[in-house]
């Protein structure tokens, strides 16, 4: 089987509850990879929550080391730093590649459909294992942003301030087309739905290739991976980047969580199931919230958060002039980092 090293170095929350899916399927049991930084304080109120995106991991302070760390606007020498896998994954939590109890074999493609919501009350079930009271600021990009404003919903009284990068508060149309060429990817390699770790190992790095498109742009592309040989006819660096990328996935992750991890952003819609208009449901969110968008983002542009900031109740809006797309909200840390500690001191 597959290592996906990181779930080796994180610690583990065990369940034996049976947990129930908004599908209505029951997971019979669950578990949950974790990694917190720094400790509690007396009255519990240096709690800092990081929600990750789609392939990232708990080990938030190595994969956002421009914002988290000593001597960093998010210090776990002054805060108690929590990020949690998400169910689904393949880093730790339950999902494809981790045992069904059932039948004593990885889940692999049998494992059910979630959503959002279910990756939340997952949170919901560590936070209180943690024993944690309440959560001073809650933070999250892209799909993470998705978990943060469902948090904010379903436990307004835990919840205090939020924090959001590049997202919006239901996955657009555009954000669905993406995912189902991607997921066509997958499902276009014959071996996806195998019992093997490796399964569909050629459609998730075309599926990475697609995801790539939406993260960067023309500029970065062009800037950056423009041959300065006009004679070339086959072997561009354009090309040579994307299957580096490609290649770099799928070392690291596994086809049917990406399968079913992006069916589950196509499933965010804060108003599912609460209100006729999602601008009635962002008004329920009462906390302080902190919005940026970066404005060359083309897969969750400063449009979404530019909707929301209108319609929050206590929203702050900064938006970053970036070339790096998507993926300014884990570059321009230092721009993010200004901004946070002006807003949170």
């Amino acid at each position: 089987m597959r290592k996906f090293n990181i779930a080796l170095s994180a610690k583990v929350f065990h369940s034996k509850e049976a947990f129930r899916l908004e599908s209505g399927e029951v997971l019979p049991s669950l578990q949950i990879a974790y990694h917190t930084y720094g400790s509690m304080n007396e009255d519990g109120s240096n709690v800092v929550w990081v929600c990750h995106a789609l392939t990232a991991n708990s080990d938030v302070a190595d994969w956002w080391t421009g914002l988290i760390g000593h001597g960093k606007v998010i210090d776990p020498a002054r805060h108690f730093i929590v990020c949690a896998n998400v169910l689904g994954s393949c880093y730790g939590t339950s999902g494809p590649q981790t045992i069904n109890p059932a039948t004593g074999e990885p889940w692999y493609r049998t494992f059910p459909t979630i959503t959002i919501r279910d990756i939340v009350q997952a949170h919901e079930l560590l936070r209180r294992h943690l024993q944690i009271q309440r959560i001073h600021l809650l933070i999250g990009g892209s799909m993470g942003g998705y978990q943060v404003l469902e948090w904010a919903l379903i436990a307004p009284e835990v919840i205090e301030r939020l924090f959001l990068l590049c997202t919006g508060a239901a996955e657009s149309a555009w954000g669905i087309a993406i995912h189902t060429a991607q997921r066509l990817a997958i499902e276009a390699d014959e071996t996806w739905q195998n019992p093997a770790p490796d399964a569909g190992s050629k459609g998730l790095k075309a599926a990475r290739a697609i995801g790539m498109l939406t993260y960067r742009n023309y500029r970065t592309f062009v800037q950056a991976q423009t041959d300065p040989d006009k004679e070339k006819t086959d072997n561009f660096r354009a090309s040579s980047y994307i299957n580096y990328q490609g290649e770099k996935l799928v070392k690291r992750f596994n086809a049917q969580s990406y399968w079913l991890l992006t069916k589950a952003m196509d499933s965010h819609n804060i108003a599912r199931g609460r209100h006729e208009k999602i601008t009635t449901t962002l008004s329920h969110i009462k906390q302080p919230a902190l919005l940026i968008g970066i404005s060359s983002d083309i897969l969750c542009p400063p449009e979404e958060q530019q909707f929301m900031a209108t319609f929050l109740p206590n929203a702050t809006y900064h938006e970053i002039d970036s070339s790096y797309g998507h993926d300014g909200f884990l570059i321009e840390f230092e721009k993010i980092g200004q901004i946070l500690k002006s807003w949170d001191h």
